[in-house]
């Protein structure tokens, strides 16, 4: 069954609403192969900053386990080098009620591979 659109009282028919839904990577090396940058890019600026707001910037797919996955590709961040860890805040994800997660900063070794 096909769910139909009821056009406007002007007669225009209104878009398809946008689904909230992040869309999911098949396996875990695609996944960091598409996320790896756009981190990279963050930490470069020097700026501080959670998980979330970077994958929701840049509409990044979840990971084939975002419980695990997430905290995985931070760890290898920092590892590398590119990110430190620089406290806490409340994150803005609808689906956390406000908790306390980690923030990050990028590191000087960051800027400096940026440039």
């Amino acid at each position: 069954m096909t769910a139909t659109v009821q056009p406007a009282l002007d007669g225009s028919v209104p878009t398809a609403p946008v689904s909230t839904a992040r869309r999911q990577a098949e396996d875990y090396e695609t996944w960091i192969a598409e996320v790896w940058p756009a981190y990279i890019a963050a930490a470069a600026t020097g700026r501080t900053f959670t998980t979330y707001e970077i994958a929701d910037e840049n509409n990044l797919p979840n990971p084939p386990s975002p419980q695990a996955h997430w905290g995985r590709l931070m760890t290898l961040l920092k590892d590398e080098g590119y990110i430190r860890t620089a406290g806490w805040a409340c994150t803005n994800r609808p689906t956390a009620h406000h908790s306390g997660v980690r923030t990050w900063k990028g590191t000087a070794a960051a800027r400096r591979a940026a440039a």
